[in-house]
C-alpha cells in the first residue's frame, strides 16, 4: 500500500491506468471479488500478510457475508494484486475493514489508497456512518495513509490496543465518520 499522492487516472472502463508503470504491469482492473477469486484470494493473503493471513475457510465465509464490499485489483492474466474487505454490521450503521493489501511489487503506486477510496464510497452509499480498522503500530506507511483518507486514532490511549490479537500482538484502532449518505 502506498501514503504518496495518487499519481494515476481512472479511465472510462474503470481501469487503473499508472503512466510509471511497464506496459505489462497494465491494465489493473478494480472490481468487486468473485467465487472462483477464491483461490487466488488466498494465495494473495498469504504472500502479504503470512503468518497473520486468513485461513482458506475463513477467508471464504468472510467472502459469502461481505461480496459486495471485497474489492480486488485484477490484472488480467489471473493474479490479483491487491484487495480490500470491509465488514458491515446488520444493525447499526459501522463497518469495520478487515483487510487492505497489494503485492509488494505493485506498491508504491496509490493501489492502496484506490481501494480503500472505492470502498469508502460503497460503504457511504449504503448508508455507513463510521469506519474502523485496526493497524500494526510500527506501519507507519499504513498509519499514513488512514490518515490521509480522514482515520483517526480511536480514543482512549490514541487508539493503542496492547495484545489485541493475543499476547505482543498490538494494533491501534483508527476510526473515519463518514459524511453524507445515499
Amino acid at each position: 500500500m502506498t501514503a504518496e499522492p495518487l499519481e494515476r487516472s481512472l479511465d472510462h472502463d474503470d481501469r487503473l491506468a499508472h503512466p510509471g508503470l511497464p506496459p505489462e504491469d497494465l491494465p489493473l482492473d478494480l472490481r468487486t471479488a468473485r467465487e472462483s477469486d477464491l483461490p487466488e484470494l488466498r494465495r494473495l493473503d498469504e504472500e502479504v500478510f503470512q503468518d497473520f493471513a486468513y485461513p482458506g475457510f475463513l477467508l471464504r465465509q468472510l467472502f459469502d457475508m461481505y461480496e459486495e464490499h471485497f474489492l480486488v485489483l485484477d490484472d488480467g492474466t489471473g493474479r490479483l494484486r491487491g484487495y480490500v474487505l470491509a465488514a458491515t454490521r446488520t444493525i447499526g450503521a459501522d463497518s469495520w475493514i478487515l483487510g487492505l493489501c497489494v503485492t509488494p511489487d505493485r506498491r508504491r503506486h496509490g493501489l492502496g489508497r484506490e481501494l480503500m477510496r472505492e470502498v469508502l464510497s460503497r460503504l457511504r452509499r449504503d448508508g455507513i456512518k463510521e469506519v474502523r480498522l485496526t493497524v500494526e503500530p510500527a506501519n507507519l506507511a499504513a498509519i499514513f495513509l488512514y490518515r490521509s483518507l480522514g482515520f483517526r486514532p480511536e480514543e482512549p490511549d490514541g487508539g493503542l490496543r496492547p495484545d489485541y490479537f493475543g499476547p505482543g500482538v498490538h494494533r491501534q484502532v483508527m476510526r473515519l465518520d463518514l459524511p453524507g449518505g445515499p
